[in-house]
């Protein structure tokens, strides 16, 4: 997004928020040029936002800082590139799979917010011209491809965030669980990579299945003794997303009010929103119950059949996890007030991982929220209790993979 020349830089959206405590915002809520660039952020909702200011939306001194850098520096010395535009946040965001039909939308929402000062852009070829190209957006972080897998580690070093939408796509008649063979190998790799270079990192899992990807990451980083639970995550973000925006069409609601808890796994029935948690508080007939469940839970369906072979929910995916990276960033930035839904292990059920609201801070998960599977509706207690055998064996499979490898690598 290029930088405003106006006086005054509007933006209207319709996104939503992880956060339930106070209104969510786009960009910020009203910023002037002395603020803008610490509250900009393209994936906080809100409905009206306006950004005062002489030159630029981002600010004065950062607009200055933009001038004086724009120039593309070779990095001499090395076959990589060095994309810089003197960045003036703190945070290194890796992104393991960036020249996929994820990677290339994930890392350009990514590129551009402001906490970001390096963006890490990995894959097994392909990457060098995402990078250049992401490079000439107007934003200060600094962009570095890394090519292939004796790059890989490089590409972790001193990151504070790895992103992994590494895999294949979900194409007609495939179900995640036709994913797993060729998808698990990816995602026990990558992680290897990540338990050796930025252990300390938030881990972002996207590559599906991921009701069994997440598992497998754990015994990964289990195994290499680096396993933290509050810094792996599932990104479910998408389930949210898309029951907020369905929800608010069906009842008529405004979409930067509607917020509507995800729980359970990220496949199938093992979805489930809870309508009855719908913020604002909205009544639902059993019809529009029925109906909009199954929406939400085979959304993905919808976009690979309307996609007729030619991919898998990609921009969708690529909007809900850099919303999910957004929140990241602001909790390890210091925010106290960050709520997302997120598959992470969890002792709310008895299943060892589960999807619900968490509070996320400077060291991960601060708090899983109950509050939510309290007071449940009759139909979703009953939907409860019937994804737990298929999110509990999709979690056994993972599980079972990983430690299959782990042994055949120590005989």
């Amino acid at each position: 997004m290029a930088a405003s020349t106006a006086a005054n830089f509007s933006i209207a959206s319709s996104a939503s928020c992880g956060t339930y405590r106070s209104k969510p915002k786009l960009f910020g809520a009203r910023v002037n040029s002395s603020n803008c660039l610490k509250s900009f952020s393209g994936l906080k909702a809100a409905s009206l936002v306006r950004c005062e200011a002489e030159t630029s939306f981002l600010g004065n001194e950062t607009s200055a800082a933009l001038r004086a850098s724009f120039a593309v520096r070779a990095q001499k010395g090395s076959q990589k590139l060095d994309y810089h535009l003197q960045p003036q946040a703190s945070f290194k965001v890796a992104v393991l799979g960036a020249a996929g039909g994820i990677g290339q939308p994930l890392s350009l929402l990514i590129k551009m917010s402001p906490l970001v000062s390096a963006l890490h852009l990995y894959d097994i070829a392909n990457v060098k011209g995402v990078a250049a190209d992401l490079s000439h957006c107007n934003t200060p972080s600094q962009v570095l491809d890394f090519t292939g897998e004796y790059e890989l580690g490089n590409s972790l070093k001193g990151v504070d965030v790895v992103v992994i939408p590494a895999g294949v796509p979900r194409k007609p008649g495939m179900s995640r669980d036709d994913l797993f063979n060729i998808n698990a190998s990816i995602v026990r790799t990558l992680v290897e990579a990540v338990a050796n270079n930025c252990p300390d990192a938030f881990i972002h899992i996207i590559s599906n299945p991921v009701n069994s990807t997440v598992p497998i990451a754990a015994e990964v980083l289990k195994q290499k003794g680096v396993y933290d639970p509050k810094k792996l995550f599932g990104v479910t973000t998408l389930d949210v997303v898309r029951a907020n925006t369905f929800v608010s069409q069906k009842k008529n609601l405004k979409l930067i009010d509607t917020d509507v808890p995800v729980v359970g796994g990220h496949a199938g029935i093992t979805i489930l929103p809870l309508l009855s948690k719908t913020r604002p508080s909205v009544s639902f007939t059993n019809e529009e119950i029925e109906e909009l469940t199954v929406r939400i839970q085979n959304a993905g369906t919808e976009v690979v059949e309307a996609k007729a072979g030619a991919g898998s929910a990609t921009l969708s995916m690529a909007y809900a996890a850099a919303r999910f990276v957004e929140s990241s960033l602001r909790a390890l930035d210091g925010d106290m007030d960050v709520y997302e839904c997120a598959f992470v292990q969890s002792e709310l059920t008895d299943l060892p991982f589960f999807a619900s609201r968490v509070k996320l801070g400077k060291k991960g998960v601060e708090a899983v929220i109950s509050s939510d599977l309290q007071g449940l509706t009759e139909y979703e207690e009953k939907a409860l209790e019937a994804l737990k055998p298929e999110l509990k064996a999709s979690i056994d499979k993972g599980v079972a993979f990983a430690q299959k490898q782990a042994a055949t690598a120590s005989a």
